[in-house]
């Protein structure tokens, strides 16, 4: 039996595709080792989002050069959203690699790997949903399910459109039967994911269009599924039905992950993100409104390119009348391709970092007031597992997506209930509730 070894890199929809490459290599008759050494095929699932993941993914591509030196049958390959931006000039710059593939060619692996060519092989059409391949879950209990692929915005400091395409929607019915598949097999939480979910069915056929809200609600009505989650969602596309969903639906958990960016109109109108500040603010309200626990988080981006100190403090501002449950803070990085990568008045690497120093202070301030009211409640957990500090202690979710360590008796999978004692910014603590415990998966 041939063995594989596959390092993921970057976002969830990067982790959907590596569960579809594991169960295609499955099917296929590999079997997966925890050690690079022990492979016969070396798979990396590549980022390009940010410059820290180019460079983390080099780093590991060194190892699979020795390891393919001490055994040149060893085949190397490198899919994702990196291989994609480079797309031949992968094997220029690491002649060792065998085959390279973009998100939209898993398949192509299998045909490589079932053939008889000799000679190293790029695919980088966009042809396939890898959401038609069999998945290997990390979790049992868990599933992802990819909506769509691409991307139809410009934003101009993003690859994401020339890695991934342009926005393809998959049809309702098929989202449902696949969703339908989970549950029997054991799935209570589904997440919906999409380079922008909420502009869901737009593209598909007159007579077959269906809404992201009508989706939800489809997806709501399948037995079994107790939590429904999707990401990522984009403000100008964040409608009232898809709020009100999350206060009308009984799976869709009470947490939306709303993209900020900056809270400078000026900066969101060179980053081409077709909102301003009062709109995304109007959104917020709307939420507060309809579904006032919700949970928000939000991405940020710091040292966008001839951003001012004041614009900086825009968003600042924002962060503390939205008071954020998390946010994803990162410093610019320009990426090869995009607009922003050649705008003028590009800030200094140690004004970025000051920036972001004092904007992640802001959020961990806020969210930590916020993580104080679920102290003397009950939550509902999803169990994950042991707690990553205290082997002794549990660890899952809440319906919020806030991370719970807690002493209890519980199996993976498990919803249960559990008194909140205390709070941080990131997770809660507390006890399994007595008497309370949800029926098991």
């Amino acid at each position: 039996m041939k063995r594989y070894h596959l390092t993921t890199f970057g976002c969830q929809m990067n982790e959907h595709d590596s569960e579809r490459m594991k169960g295609m290599l499955d099917s296929l008759g590999y079997a997966e080792v925890e050690r690079r050494d022990d492979a016969d095929l070396i798979l990396f699932n590549t980022c390009s989002i940010r410059e820290s993941a180019d460079n983390r993914f080099v780093g590991h591509l060194g190892e699979a050069k020795r390891l393919k030196a001490e055994d040149p049958e060893r085949v190397v390959g490198v899919g994702g959203c990196w291989s994609q931006s480079v797309k031949e000039k992968v094997f220029e710059r690491f002649p060792f690699v065998d085959v390279a593939f973009g998100p939209g060619q898993i398949p192509k692996l299998a045909e490589f790997l079932t053939s008889d060519s000799l000679t190293a092989q790029g695919y980088f059409e966009f042809e396939s949903f890898p959401g038609h391949l069999p998945p290997k879950r990390a979790r049992a209990f868990q599933g992802w399910v990819q909506i769509s692929v691409g991307c139809n915005c410009v934003c101009s400091y993003c690859i994401v459109p020339s890695t991934r395409g342009r926005e393809v929607s998959r049809p309702a019915g098929d989202l449902v039967a696949e969703v339908e598949r989970l549950a029997a097999d054991g799935v209570r939480e589904v997440t919906l994911l999409g380079q922008n979910v909420n502009a869901y069915g737009r593209d598909l056929p007159r007579g077959s269009k269906v809404t992201f809200a009508e989706l939800l609600g489809m997806v709501d009505a399948v037995e079994g599924v107790e939590r429904l989650r999707y990401t990522s969602p984009h403000p100008k596309d964040m409608r009232e039905d898809v709020v009100r969903a999350h206060a009308e639906l009984s799976s869709l958990c009470e947490h939306i992950h709303l993209p900020l960016q900056s809270g400078s109109t000026r900066v969101l109108k060179a980053m081409r993100r077709t909102y301003d500040r009062g709109r995304y603010l109007d959104r917020v309200a709307l939420i507060r409104e309809l579904v006032p626990d919700c949970a928000i988080t939000t991405d940020i981006i710091v040292g966008f390119p001839g951003e001012t100190e004041a614009e900086f403090e825009e968003t600042l501002e924002v962060v503390e009348e939205v008071r954020y449950d998390s946010a994803f803070t990162f410093v610019f990085s320009p990426r090869r391709g995009t607009e922003a990568a050649d705008l003028p008045d590009q800030l200094s690497h140690p004004v970025k970092r000051e920036r972001m120093e004092r904007l992640v202070e802001a959020v961990q301030r806020r969210a930590h007031e916020r993580s104080q009211r679920f102290v003397g409640r009950t939550v509902e957990v999803l169990v994950e597992g042991p707690s990553r500090t205290d082997a002794s202690r549990l660890r899952g979710r809440t319906r919020h997506n806030k991370a719970v360590n807690f002493e209890g008796a519980a199996e993976p999978g498990e919803l249960t209930l559990v008194d909140v004692a205390s709070a941080t910014s990131q997770t809660l603590a507390g006890v399994q509730h007595a008497g309370r415990t949800l029926a098991a998966a």
